[in-house]
């Protein structure tokens, strides 16, 4: 196992926990957004967006191999950021410059408050890749020690 194989581990897992917390405040900045995209001479409403990760190894190979030499592992990568399938939400507002002749807006499909738990949750797993990072460093630095 090479020295700096936490560090790429680690140094993905916060790229990808980076993006993750960059979709979901673009989320939360566009919960009230009717207006995002043209289709067919109407306009729609935000549609939230999410990410999705899976690990770098894909492989046969590359599992056998991590599992022979006792590897941590390749990390994490982004693979794609995907539109959630969930309806709007008509909400009845007739004042609304977009509202239907029955008054009902179209809102985006964007729960704030879910959109909360889950920046918490990139938070909170960044600030351990952190840690593990950290951690990393500080091996390292007490094996260069020994040398002395």
């Amino acid at each position: 196992m090479r020295l700096n194989t936490g560090f790429d581990i680690s140094a993905s897992a916060l790229t990808a926990e980076r993006l993750r917390m960059d979709v979901v405040s673009s989320n939360i900045s566009n919960a009230n957004t009717t207006r995002s995209k043209l289709v067919n001479g109407k306009w729609e409403p935000y549609t939230r967006k999410m990410v999705v990760m899976e690990p770098n190894a894909k492989s046969f190979q590359s599992y056998m191999n991590t599992a022979m030499n006792k590897s941590a592992g390749d990390g994490v990568k982004v693979t794609k950021i995907t539109e959630d399938s969930a309806p709007y939400k008509i909400v009845y507002n007739p004042t609304h410059p977009d509202a239907d002749e029955n008054g009902n807006v179209l809102m985006p499909n964007v729960d704030v408050l879910k959109e909360m738990v889950d920046m918490i949750a990139a938070t909170r797993s960044y600030e351990a890749n952190v840690t593990a990072l950290n951690a990393s460093k500080a091996m390292v630095t007490k094996a260069l020690e020994i040398g002395r």
